[in-house]
């Protein structure tokens, strides 16, 4: 997998590729992240990579010219290019996923400022944002969907730490505990101490469910229940 941001701040990502799970997929030649300044392509005398907007309005849109420039250097006929945007498709795990099987070069445009010149998207594959909400810039979305779809490709992670994940299976991932048995007067829950492999499954599968209908009830009515589950379920009491 090779990932290719264009940004105005490459600086921002020193961080994120150079610690964790990144870090090592890269080292581990699974994955390249290639980062493209922008600004290197405007051919403005004063290197300006945006201007106001025609029709009057607050703040500077990205110009066409250094964008489309950047793209012209690193585009190839397996990249997909993906603008992280307010106005673009929620990012999901099946979106994810879709990315991580499909694309070969994956290239992130990062906006800034008020967004970029319309016309760029004719470039561009596909939108997607991270929420509702607006960020000022596309630096962190890339982050989020690179980090996303990196953990998800062959060897950088085992397989079996991303089988029971939130949003798999459309339910958030059950609790999870660790050492001492009892902190502050909060005990890890029995069962989990049993070493009964399927008491402790069904305890885990119960409390996914639970989780789930508390915190994120939208994704049970996307899940078609199993017999197992809807007797769990109905044994839940919120």
């Amino acid at each position: 997998m090779r990932i290719t941001i264009l940004t105005l701040f490459p600086e921002q990502f020193e961080g994120f590729i150079t610690t964790s799970i990144i870090k090592k997929a890269i080292l581990k030649e699974l994955v390249t992240v290639e980062l493209v300044n922008i600004r290197d392509y405007t051919t403005d005398k004063h290197n300006r990579v945006d201007d106001y907007p025609y029709g009057g309005g607050a703040g500077l849109v990205m110009k066409c010219q250094p964008i489309m420039d950047a793209l012209e250097a690193v585009v190839t006929p397996d990249s997909y290019v993906v603008y992280l945007g307010p106005a673009g498709k929620t990012l999901t795990q099946p979106k994810v996923k879709q990315l991580v099987n499909d694309v070969e070069h994956l290239v992130l445009l990062c906006g800034h400022y008020e967004g970029i010149d319309e016309r760029i998207l004719s470039r561009v594959h596909e939108t997607i944002s991270i929420g509702d909400y607006v960020l000022s810039g596309g630096e962190v979305a890339a982050m989020v969907v690179s980090d996303a779809i990196i953990r998800l490709v062959d060897g950088v992670i085992t397989p079996e730490s991303t089988l029971e994940e939130s949003f798999e299976n459309h339910l958030l991932e059950y609790p999870q505990y660790t050492m001492p048995r009892v902190y502050e007067g909060m005990a890890v829950p029995e069962v989990l101490l049993s070493g009964h492999h399927e008491n402790i499954r069904l305890f885990r599968l119960k409390e996914a469910l639970r989780k789930t209908k508390e915190i994120r009830p939208d994704l049970l009515e996307k899940k078609k229940l199993t017999k197992e589950e809807k007797k769990l379920l109905d044994e839940i009491d919120l």
